[in-house]
């Protein structure tokens, strides 16, 4: 079984309790780093600025606190794969379903599972949709 460093484990800590349930059976599966929870203004922005959101503050679901919002990938990272993305987002969204908990990946924002129309493809980004 894996366990979470303390950095990621502080940052889960800010996010919904949802979130962290979602969080705390996947890192049962796989080895996950917590990249992101709540982010605050100037974190927002600089997001933002350097194309890793597509919205201002406080318009993220990550502006929340607790936040609406996790960024979580498996480790280590390899930011060239898609595909591993993808695969990841799919566990987490059977979790999910499997918790009753519904949620939104940045692999697929509009939700048509097709993962190359997006204007943005957020690969760790997973959001409560309420």
């Amino acid at each position: 079984m894996f366990k979470y460093s303390k950095s990621s484990a502080d940052k889960l800590a800010t996010c919904d309790e949802r979130l962290q349930r979602i969080m705390n059976e996947a890192i049962k599966i796989h080895d996950v780093t917590i990249l992101c929870g709540t982010r605050g203004e100037r974190e927002q922005n600089q997001a933002y600025e350097n194309g890793f959101s597509s919205v201002k503050f406080p318009n993220s679901k990550h502006n929340s606190n607790p936040s609406k919002a996790v960024d979580a990938a498996l480790y280590p990272i390899d930011w060239k794969n898609r595909e591993r993305f993808i695969y990841f987002a799919g566990v987490i969204k059977g979790i999910a379903a499997s918790m009753g908990i519904k949620i939104r990946c940045g692999i697929d924002f509009n939700q048509d599972l097709n993962f190359k129309n997006d204007r943005l493809f957020d690969g760790p980004h997973f959001e409560l949709v309420d």
